[in-house]
This record gives structure tokens, C-alpha cells and sequence, in this order.
């Protein structure tokens, strides 16, 4: 009976167990699950998905348990399951509905495609079969023929073999003549198979001429392998041939493998002609082809050939790979210590790339036969040596520039000269630090962006190198300046250096050149180089961490910072001594005890001036102009000055004696209510600040002079009188108007403390000296000009 006989509930039943079996996720359930004896005894909520679901026992069972809240809630639950149900049943039908069809399409297809192929498939079979007893029919009728041809074939080819035998003796000579050696060797190594067979009976004869052209043939290849003239190619196939003779080429190992060696004289670079080649690529810079390209090409063909014998060698010697890699790897340590002696000139980074270049493609023609040297390693720890000792070079010559342009000073000064400007060597200067660090840098970075393999692997270590480089150098250039500032000299030296020659006029100059630069160094360079550094030499890290940092700009500056206060007050130590030492020739020179009266100023004063116009042209040159400051008071004027003070002039008609007394006592009063006057203070780099300071030292200095001597009236009058006419230049000179007045108030306090008898003189005879020695030198001006 068919399902569609069967009755509606029935069929839906059927249907059901067959969808549940087949979707069911509980392959445990079946449709024979709905026995009586495997009905559970207790109805629980999950029982409605099975197939012996009772919908009376069921809803009895829920109004049993359930209120009316609780079967409206799963109401509109088994509501919503049903929804879901029916929507998940609509997409099983269309899904089974859409591979019901396309298996449909899918079998149509088939049915079209293999119509009509049996018959094809038999009439193949029948061509395949005609085909088939036609060339049994050929090779039938052929065989004979076949078999004929063949037999004539090989008799063929043994006339041939017969007729190269009896040919062989002429052959080899025409070889010998042409010194075809290696055909000649080919030639007689086929035959010999027909000699060793029938070598005595019937080819004797070819035998015997051909062992004599072969014996001629060996003799040359020997002679050939020990020429000196003779390539080390030719070399190396006349020891392939000897070998492939069965010639005894054991012996000869030692004598080939020296050859070889000496070889390796002729592949070396040359200092010289690199040289040349750096001078030619600069005259012919406008030139478009590459400089010294012939001398490239023959040293790369000489290195090819080298190379090949190399191969040659390992093929003829197989147990002389530990002296051939031993060679390889010399060519490319000599070829490095040339490098070592190229860098110590002056080259750029073009001229090293260009040998470096030149270097790798060399290695890399005899790494290509002989791996096992490790040439690319090899000259990997050989680079490392090669950029160290380039980046050495090139802060040596650096520092060597810098140094050039410092001592211009010395030079001048030794040819005679008097125009030296210090001005000059200090911008000098300048731009041989900054400028040379930025091309010392840009060099640098042309070799770090090249691309040639051997650098690559060296980009960490050349940052490094540059690095700590700089760091290294500013340092030697700190050790350098002191040595030019004859900090390290020896003390009989120093003395030298304060005798008042020409050359401390110079070399005075030259601190205060180091000073302003080392400012120049620490303000100016140090940040510029930190920026490059930090945009193209960022990274590194070859020297480990536990290091530090390799390059640290905050200590250069430090170190660079200190050495300008040293040198400048180096600068006002040197020029102060040399004032001393006039002071104390003019304290030391004369008796004062005996001294006459005052005519005139004394002409120390116009040496000191001579002294001071000379310091400050000096710092005019290189220090920058401060803001003066007069910190003077009009009540703290000098007690010491006879214009400025009434109370001298009412005491005029006083005894000589009276009035002494009674300007000391008004010198010593007038120190009681002074303010207090700040003498020494921090040197500043401006031009008032060091001249200040030399002429308050200077002023101490004629202090302690004073004090050291005993002075009669007159001697205490000329030293009032000298220090009165000092008293209006040293003002105009100084920024500190006060310290001076304090200093000069001093030196005649001093002066009167060590006098026997202190009268000053009287303010007219004062003015009158002083106007005298003011006309005599504004006539000696004009006349001077």
C-alpha cells in the first residue's frame, strides 16, 4: 500500500518519525521508542519531542500542576516554539528543494553528454586496430632490411675508429705545433682503450708515434707548468693534463702551490697607484666615464684568473684545501692592510667605497670556487678594522686642521709679520670645528647609505664608531688645546713665557682665542653635531648597553665649559704677570731712600698704558662689548685725590707737618665710613670684564710692590704723582669706576704707610706735572701719526 493510501493521520505520523529520525539531536530516540514498555513511567516537559507524546495525559498534566498565569506563560511559549518550528521546517523544504533540483540538472547533463559516445568509443576501437595491423605489416616487410642497415652501421663505425687510430700520430702532431694540448690529450686518451687491446699486434705502430708525440706533449706541459711567464691559468690546465696522463703530479704539488703563493704579490693593491687613481678621479671629475676603469678591469681579470686556478687546484690537489683557503684569505688581509695604509692620507668616503668595492668583488669571484675559506666572513671582521682605522683617520686629520688654524698665530709671528689678526684665526677656528665636524659627519653618512653588502652588516658598529668618535675627539681636542696653552709646559718655561718677547704677545692671543672657541665649542658646535647625530646616526648598540651611551653631548659641553674659564683667566694670569714684572722693575730699579723730587710722571706709567692699549685691542678682536656699569657712588669718592677734596685746600697753610698728619688720618676716616667696595668678581667673557679684572690685578700687584719698599718724601711724591695721572685713563678703561678709586686710594695709603716723611704734594704742583705730561703726549700723537 502506498503512503498516499494511507490515512491522513497516519501519513502525518509517518512523516514525523521520518523528519524526527532524521533531525532529531538525540540519536538515542528512534520511531520504534514509542513501545509501551519504553514509555517513561513519569511525564516530564521534555517529553513532548517524543514520538510517544499523549497531548490529553499531557495538558491534564499541566492544569494538574500549573495555575492559570503559568498556562498562559506556556501558551505563549509552545506558541513561539511552533513559530520557530514551522520557520525552521519552510527552510529544510526549500533547502532539500534546491538540491532536488540541481541533482535533477545534474543527471539531465549526464544523460546529454553520454549519448552518442559508445558508438564513438567503438569506431576509436576500430581505427586503433587497422592502425595496429598496418605497422605489424611494415615491420614484416622491413625487418630484413632493418637488420642490414644496422650490421653496415657498425661497420661503419669501427672503420671510423680504425681510420682515427692510423690518423692519430699526424693528429697529435698538428696539436703540438699549434699547441692544441688539450685536444691532443682528448685525442689519445680516446684511443687508448684500441691500444691496450691490439696496441701490439695490429697498431703497433700507431702505438709506438703516438707515445713518442705524447712524450713531446708532456714535456712541453711541464716546461709550461714551472715557466713564470706562462699565466696562472695556463698553469693550472697544463697540471689538469698532466693528471689526466696518469702523469706523477703529486711531486709537483709544493712547487705549484709557491707558484700560487708568489702570484699573490702581483693581485695586491697598491698604495701608489690608489693614490693616482683618488688624483685622476678629481682632474677628470667632468669627465662621464669612471676614472682608472682600464686598471680595474685588468686587477678584475687578474683575480678571475686567480680564482680559476684556485678551482683548478682543488680538482687536481683535493687534500690542498686548508693552503689554498690559506692564500685566499691572505690576498684579502693584504688587500685590507693596503686600505690601512690608504686611510692614513686624506681621502673622502667616494675613494674608500670605491676600493671597498673593488675588494668585495674579489672576494666574491674566489668565494664562488671556494666556499670553504669563508672569504664574505672573513672580510666582514677584516671591514670592521678597515672603517675603524677610516673614521680614526678622519677625526685625525680633524683634529689636525683645527690644529693648522690655531697656530697661524705662531706662524705670523715667526715670518715677521705684524698684521696677524687674532680675529681671523678665531673664525678660523670656528669654521675648522664646525664646518670640518660637518663634513667629518656627511662623510660618514655617504658610507652608512651605501648599500654594498659588506657595509650593510657594519651599520650598527660605524653608527658606534661615530659615536663614540666624536666623543674621543672633542676630548683629544680639550687635551690639544691645553698643550697649545702651555698648561703642561715646564716651569723654567713659564718663566720664558712673562720675559715680554714678541712671541707672548702671540701666545697670550692664542688663550684668548682657545677661551672664546671653547665657548664657541660648548654653545654652538656641540648642539649642531648632537642634532646630525641624532637624525642619521641614531641606533647602534654594538658596544652593549652596560656601556652607556657612546656619544654625551651634556659632558663635552661640561668639559668644554670648564677649559674656557680656565683659558680665560689663563689669558689674565699671563697678562697680568707681564705687568708685574714691569712693576716690579719699576718698584725694584731705583732708591727711593735717595729718590729726587718729582719732575715728571715716570715713564713706567706710559709702558703700563702701552700694556693695557694692547690687552684691549686683544679682547676688542675676539671678546663681544658688555654693558658698563659704574657702580660708583659720589659719596665714596677718593680721599686720596688732591682736586677733589676741600678739605686739603683750606689746610694749605698748615705746616708740612700738620698737614701730613692730617691727611692720613682723614685717608684713614674716610676708609671707616666708606661702603664697601666688591673688587674681585666673576670674569665674564666681554671685553670690559677681562680688562677689569687685569687692571685690579695689576693695581694689587703695584699694592703689594708699595708696601715691600721705603719711600722718602720725594719717592712718596712721585708715586702720588704717578698714580693721580693713572687715575683718569685706568677710569675710562675699566667698567668698575669704584674698585678703581678703591685700588689707587690703596696703593698711596700703601705708599704713605712706608714713607719716612708723607708729605704730598700740594694740588697746584699736582695739576701743573699732570697737564705737562698730558701736553707732551698729545704732541708725541701727531708726531707718532
Amino acid at each position: 500500500m502506498g503512503v498516499d493510501d494511507l490515512p491522513m493521520d497516519d501519513k502525518a505520523k509517518r512523516m514525523r518519525d521520518l523528519l524526527s529520525s532524521f533531525y532529531s539531536p538525540d540519536p538515542s530516540i528512534s520511531p520504534d521508542s514509542d513501545s509501551p514498555s519504553s514509555r517513561p513511567q513519569q511525564i516530564t516537559l521534555d517529553d513532548i519531542n517524543s514520538t510517544s507524546f499523549d497531548p490529553d495525559h499531557y495538558m491534564n498534566f499541566l492544569v494538574e500542576k500549573s495555575n492559570l498565569e503559568g498556562l498562559l506563560q506556556r501558551h505563549v511559549e509552545m506558541a513561539a516554539e511552533i513559530k520557530n518550528l514551522d520557520t525552521d521546517l519552510q527552510m529544510l523544504v526549500y533547502e532539500n528543494y534546491n538540491k532536488f533540483i540541481s541533482a535533477t540538472d545534474t543527471i539531465k547533463r549526464m544523460k546529454t553528454n553520454i549519448v552518442g559516445m559508445e558508438s564513438n568509443m567503438e569506431g576509436l576501437l576500430e581505427k586503433i586496430m587497422s592502425v595496429q595491423s598496418r605497422s605489424d605489416g611494415v615491420n614484416t616487410s622491413l625487418f630484413e632490411k632493418r637488420e642490414h642497415i644496422e650490421k653496415l652501421h657498425r661497420t661503419y663505425n669501427l672503420l671510423r675508429k680504425v681510420q682515427f687510430i692510423f690518423d692519430l700520430p699526424v693528429r697529435l702532431g698538428k696539436c703540438i705545433k699549434s699547441e692544441a694540448y688539450a685536444d691532443a690529450v682528448r685525442f689519445y686518451i680516446g684511443a687508448m682503450p684500441i691500444f691496450k687491446a691490439y696496441g701490439d699486434s695490429s697498431f703497433q705502430d700507431c702505438k709506438q708515434a703516438s707515445e713518442e708525440a705524447m712524450a713531446i706533449i708532456i714535456k712541453n706541459l711541464q716546461g709550461k707548468l714551472f715557466s713564470d711567464s706562462e699565466s696562472i691559468q695556463a698553469r693550472a690546465e697544463a697540471a689538469v693534463l698532466l693528471k689526466q696522463l696518469d702523469f706523477p703530479v703529486e711531486n709537483l704539488k709544493a712547487r705549484l702551490l709557491e707558484k700560487l703563493a708568489q702570484s699573490l704579490a702581483d693581485l695586491q693593491l697598491k698604495t701608489k697607484e690608489l693614490s693616482n687613481a683618488s688624483v685622476d678621479s678629481k682632474d677628470s671629475s667632468k669627465e662621464e666615464s669612471i676614472p682608472c676603469s682600464e686598471p680595474a678591469s685588468a686587477h678584475e681579470a687578474s683575480v678571475r684568473e686567480f680564482a680559476e686556478a684556485l678551482r683548478a687546484y682543488c680538482v687536481i690537489f683535493p687534500d690542498s684545501e686548508n693552503q689554498l683557503v690559506k692564500l685566499a684569505q691572505d690576498l684579502v688581509t693584504k688587500h685590507f692592510e693596503t686600505i690601512g695604509e690608504y686611510v692614513k692620507e686624506r681621502i673622502c668616503s667616494a675613494e674608500l667605497l670605491r676600493v671597498l668595492r673593488v675588494i668585495w668583488k674579489d672576494v666574491l669571484l674566489m668565494d664562488e670556487v671556494l666556499r670553504e675559506a669563508a672569504l664574505p666572513d672573513y672580510s666582514l671582521e677584516a671591514a670592521k678594522v678597515a672603517v675603524k682605522q677610516y673614521v680614526a683617520s678622519k677625526f685625525s686629520h680633524l683634529l689636525h686642521d683645527i690644529s693648522d688654524a690655531l697656530t697661524k698665530v705662531h706662524v705670523r709671528q715667526k715670518d715677521g709679520g705684524k698684521d696677524y689678526s687674532l680675529q681671523v684665526v678665531l673664525e678660523t677656528s670656528k669654521k675648522a670645528v664646525l664646518q670640518g665636524s660637518m663634513d667629518v659627519l656627511l662623510d660618514f653618512r655617504q658610507i652608512l647609505e651605501d648599500n654594498l653588502e659588506l657595509l650593510v652588516n657594519l651599520k650598527d658598529l660605524i653608527i658606534d664608531l661615530v659615536q663614540e668618535g666624536f666623543q674621543d675627539f672633542f676630548r683629544a681636542l680639550d687635551d690639544h688645546f691645553l698643550l697649545l696653552s702651555g698648561r703642561n709646559i715646564s716651569p723654567s718655561q713659564d718663566q720664558g713665557l712673562t720675559e715680554g718677547t714678541q712671541g707672548d704677545k702671540a701666545f697670550a692671543g692664542l688663550v684668548l682665542v682657545l677661551a672664546q672657541l671653547s665657548v664657541f665649542i660648548e654653545q654652538t658646535a656641540i648642539p649642531r653635531i648632537t642634532e646630525e647625530i641624532a637624525a642619521s646616526f641614531s641606533g647602534g648598540g654594538v658596544r652593549g648597553y652596560e656601556n652607556g651611551p657612546a656619544f654625551v653631548p651634556g659632558e663635552i659641553c661640561r668639559i668644554f665649559r670648564s677649559a674656557g674659564e680656565k683659558f680665560l683667566n689663563l689669558y689674565i694670569k699671563m697678562r697680568t704677570q707681564r705687568i708685574s714684572l714691569l712693576l716690579k722693575k719699576r718698584f725694584t730699579t731705583p732708591n727711593w731712600i735717595k729718590h729726587k723730587e718729582p719732575r715728571e710722571v715716570h715713564m713706567f706709567v706710559d709702558l703700563f698704558l702701552q700694556e693695557l692699549g694692547a690687552i684691549g685691542r686683544e679682547v676688542k678682536q675676539i671678546l663681544p662689548q658688555g654693558l658698563r656699569r659704574h657702580r660708583r657712588n659720589d659719596s665714596n669718592g677718593s680721599t686720596a685725590s688732591s682736586r677733589s677734596n676741600p678739605l686739603r685746600e683750606e689746610k694749605l697753610t698748615q705746616s708740612n707737618t700738620q698737614r701730613a698728619r692730617s691727611q692720613l688720618l682723614e685717608t684713614h676716616l674716610a676708609k671707616l665710613f666708606k661702603q664697601k667696595v666688591e673688587i674681585f668678581t666673576k670674569v665674564e667673557y666681554t671685553q670690559e670684564s677681562v680688562v677689569s679684572t687685569i687692571v685690579k690685578l695689576s693695581l694689587k700687584s703695584l699694592q703689594e710692590f708699595a708696601r715691600l719698599q721705603t719711600f722718602n718724601r720725594s719717592g712718596f711724591q712721585q708715586i702720588q704723582l704717578d698714580i693721580q695721572f693713572l687715575r683718569t685713563p685706568l677710569k675710562e678703561t675699566v667698567e668698575d669706576e669704584a674698585a678703581v678709586d678703591f685700588l689707587l686710594d690703596e696703593v698711596i695709603v700703601g705708599a704713605s704707610e712706608r714713607c719716612l716723611d708723607p708729605i704730598p704734594l700740594e694740588p697746584p704742583i699736582l695739576d701743573k706735572l699732570i697737564q705737562a705730561k698730558l701736553a707732551k703726549t698729545r704732541d708725541q700723537i701727531p708726531s707718532a701719526s
